[in-house]
């Protein structure tokens, strides 16, 4: 992902995120970050981005800092080949283990990451901006 990726990636995400996308000032902060400690991707379909994904990585521990893909591509395989890169990444970059929120209310993504071996680990109460849960989720990294 690039800052000329912008325009078409703010898109995505006010329309998958809509009660809390994040703002262009903290994903020009994630774009900041690259590649000492970010890695952030997007996905084309016919010439057009229609998915965009990143992580965090500090030491031996990874995070998922989002994963987004347009309802209309959305059960294409996009998001799992996203969600592939970004655990290649990771291990590329050293982290052992990879975590990240899900929200409560969305049991299609939470099965997309139950299907790569994430866990459950707890909960974080009203974290989302209208009050929904998260799911929090870990997965170790193999060699």
């Amino acid at each position: 992902m690039t800052e000329a990726d912008l325009p078409a990636v703010m898109a995505i995400e006010r329309a998958t995120f809509p009660l809390d996308a994040w703002s262009e000032g903290m994903m020009r902060g994630e774009l900041a970050d690259m590649p000492r400690s970010r890695h952030y991707v997007v996905a084309l379909a016919d010439d057009e981005i229609v998915a965009y994904s990143g992580i965090a990585v500090a030491s031996d521990q990874a995070d998922v800092q989002t994963i987004a893909v347009l309802e209309k591509h959305q059960g294409t395989g996009i998001g799992s080949a996203m969600l592939t890169e970004l655990l290649a990444e990771a291990r590329r970059r050293g982290a052992r283990e990879i975590f990240l929120e899900v929200r409560a209310d969305n049991p299609r993504a939470q099965a997309v990451y139950r299907h790569f071996e994430f866990e459950e680990i707890g909960i974080r109460r009203r974290y989302y901006d209208d009050g929904t849960d998260a799911i929090m989720m870990r997965r170790k990294l193999d060699g």
